[in-house]
């Protein structure tokens, strides 16, 4: 059984940092796409991040792009999204997903919700002072 399961979310001031993790199983990272998205309270769930398969290459919406990096560790199954220099804008519900069974070269369409078959329950995000 697939399962995407995220920590790390909290409560951070405005110009801190938090590191989410992205715990998977079920199956293997490696050969898939990951992606970090975003729903802000009122607001259409955003994409934020996304690690290709392979982790060849990484993409970022201009919002977060400088200061979020997405990466991966293999050997623990995890996928990570560091945040740094926080602003209130960025409190959401944080969202792993992955778009396993899909195989293939690279996902089209990166941070597009639509391209991703499993998801996490998500991890809160308040920034505030």
């Amino acid at each position: 059984q697939v399962q995407l399961v995220e920590s790390g979310g909290g409560l951070v001031q405005p110009g801190g940092s938090l590191n989410l993790s992205c715990t998977a199983s079920g199956f293997t990272i490696d050969r898939y796409a990951m992606g970090w998205f975003r729903q802000a309270p009122g607001k259409e769930r955003e994409g934020v991040s996304c690690s290709s398969a392979n982790d060849r290459h990484t993409y970022y919406s201009d919002a977060v792009k400088g200061r979020f990096t997405i990466s991966r560790d293999s050997a623990k199954n995890t996928v990570y999204l560091q945040m740094n220099s926080l602003k209130s804008e960025d409190t959401a519900v944080y969202y792993c997903a992955t778009d396993f069974p899909t195989l293939r070269y690279q996902v089209t369409y990166p941070l597009d919700e639509s391209e991703y078959r499993n998801w996490g329950q998500g991890t809160q995000v308040t920034v505030s002072s």
